[in-house]
Order: C-alpha cells, then structure tokens, then sequence
C-alpha cells in the first residue's frame, strides 16, 4: 500500500473504530456490526461481479451453509473454533463444486445455474426439519470468546467484526491489485484473448468463484455470531438478490463501492423503515436515481462529479488572470 492510499484509509479507520463511543446507543452499535457482516458479504459477491463479471443469484447459499453448519457443530459438542474452520472449509467446499457445475455455461446459463443452485440449498434448510429446524430456523448457543475476550455485548462483538472486516479487506485489496487479479480482469474483458496469450481463462474463473465463496462463508460465521439465529430467508433468493444490488448500487468496479451500497440497504431496511412505511418505495427511487445519472455506481458517480468539479474550478483560475488585464 502506498503512503498516500494509507494517509487516506487513517481516517476511515479511525472514524470506524470511534463508532461505539461516538454512538453510544447499543441499537445503533449493533447496526455498525450488521452494516461490517453485510459489508463483506458484498465485497465477496463483487470479487465475481465486479472484477470477473460472473453475476451470481445464488451467493447467499454460502452464507447458509456456513451458518447451519456452524451452529450444527457446535451444538454437537465442538468447540466454537473448530465449529467455524469446520463451517467455513465445508461452505468453501460447496462453492468450488459448484463453481464447477455453474462455470460450464457462461452468460444467461451461468447466473440460471446459480440460481437454481442457491434454491436447492434453500430448499433443503426449508424441508430438513430435524437439522434446520425448517421455517422455523435454528438458534447458535453463544458468542464465542476469541483468545479469551468476551464479546456478547455490542461494542466488544463490533470490534470484533471490525478486526474481521479488516483482515478480509485487505485480502480483497490485494487480490484485485495482483497478477491474478489482472489476469481477471482480462478475462471479463478480453476472453478469447487471454486464452491465446495462454491463460487458463476457466481456471481463473473458478478460483475466484472460491475465493467469494471462501468470504461469504465468513460472512456467515459472523452473520450467525450477530443474529444467534439462522432460518431459511437467509439464504433465500431475496437475500441474493439484495447483496447483488449492494455491490452494484455502491460500485461494482471499485472496492469500497460494496461497503457503501451494504451501508445504504441496511440502514435503510432497519432504521429508515422505522420511519418511513414505504421504504421499498424509497430504496426503489434510490436505485432508480443512481442508474439514470450515476450508470457505475455511487462511488465511480460521485469520484467523477469530483473531479469535473475540480476541472471547472481550475479552468475558472487559470482564465481569471486573463479576465482581469485591460484592453489594450
């Protein structure tokens, strides 16, 4: 990282580790938690969407799997550690199979074969009673307690999360600033290309449908450690659905265009609607405003009104001298 791109995330990172005692109301704490879980569960569907060009329906069935996976092994008497490796190499597991079923079909094919995957797994924790608990869902017994910090309370469980999200952030940032990461990008882009300079354009693709997979299931974990619960509508195609809209509302082509698209939706599903009784309609306008003038997205949207800005300031000082001589 460059001093200048670390000189521009210190804020970032000091205005996210000051949210509990800035907030201070544990509604609000807790939300700054959920707002970091849906985060990364963004910034991984935006690994395939935005840099591979894979769009997914069915990326929640990570989450799922993971999750009941999770709470199964705990509840069968395995520490909380070994629940949560077990948890996320099964879900990661799931994802590379199928990576290798939904990768065999490219474009409308792909994203019907996720769809379709997604939906099996949703039916299976919707119909398998006596695991998941069916509709009714499934609690997790407790939080655990890493390195022997407890973290049941909502500022503890946020840094927590905090430490997660940044750990995975940084992953997510070097794989898209890598040779792999080029060499995606090529592929979205270029595919007939890269296979006659000798890329493996089918390998590149599945182990980034891995890697997603590998940070959706951590998501999860996390996602199980927040809510204490897990039920079918988790992983449902709504739920898919939302975190594709998330990565494509913030940006799909930049890193941090997820994180803001995951902050707007769940502010506004947990606390706007609070308010408002039509907040799907209000979502609905957002999503509608962004398109028609910001096409990319918020974060590219709102870089590039920046930066005309600052072409017209400096167009208006260079002129201004000029302006400002008498005739001769």
């Amino acid at each position: 990282m460059t001093p200048r791109a670390a000189a521009a995330l210190a804020p970032c990172v000091l205005a996210l580790a000051a949210v509990p005692w800035v907030i201070g109301n544990e509604f609000y704490v807790n939300m700054a938690s959920q707002v970091l879980i849906y985060a990364l569960f963004a910034l991984s569907i935006n690994m395939m969407l935005g840099y591979g060009g894979m769009v997914s329906l069915g990326h929640a069935a990570y989450l799922g799997i993971a999750g009941y996976a999770c709470i199964l092994a705990t509840t069968a008497g395995y520490d909380q550690l070994t629940a949560a490796v077990f948890a996320v190499a099964l879900s990661t597991t799931a994802a590379a199979f199928f990576g290798v079923l939904s990768l065999r079909a490219p474009g409308l094919g792909f994203i019907m074969i996720t769809l379709a995957l997604g939906q099996i797994v949703w039916g299976v924790a919707y119909r398998a009673n006596d695991l998941t608990g069916g509709d009714n869902g499934i609690r997790h017994p407790a939080r655990p307690m890493p390195f022997g910090f407890d973290i049941s309370d909502a500022p503890s469980f946020y840094y927590f999360t905090l430490m997660v999200f940044f750990v995975a952030l940084f992953f997510i940032w070097r794989f898209a600033r890598s040779p792999f990461g080029a060499s995606l990008k090529g592929a979205r882009d270029q595919p007939r290309r890269m296979r006659m300079l000798g890329h493996n354009v089918w390998l590149v693709r599945w182990i980034t449908f891995v890697m997603a997979g590998f940070w959706a299931s951590v998501a999860g974990v996390l996602y199980v450690y927040y809510n204490l619960f897990l039920s079918p509508h988790a992983i449902s195609l709504q739920q898919s659905a939302e975190i594709l809209l998330m990565a494509i509302l913030g940006g799909a082509s930049t890193l941090s265009g997820p994180i803001v698209g995951a902050a707007i939706i769940t502010l506004v599903k947990n606390v706007v609607s609070t308010y408002v009784e039509r907040w799907n309609t209000l979502l609905g306008v957002i999503f509608v405003v962004v398109i028609v003038f910001m096409p990319y997205g918020l974060v590219p949207g709102c870089a590039q009104a920046w930066q005309r800005l600052r072409n017209r300031m400096k167009g208006r000082k260079e002129v201004s001298p000029a302006a400002s001589e008498p005739a001769q």
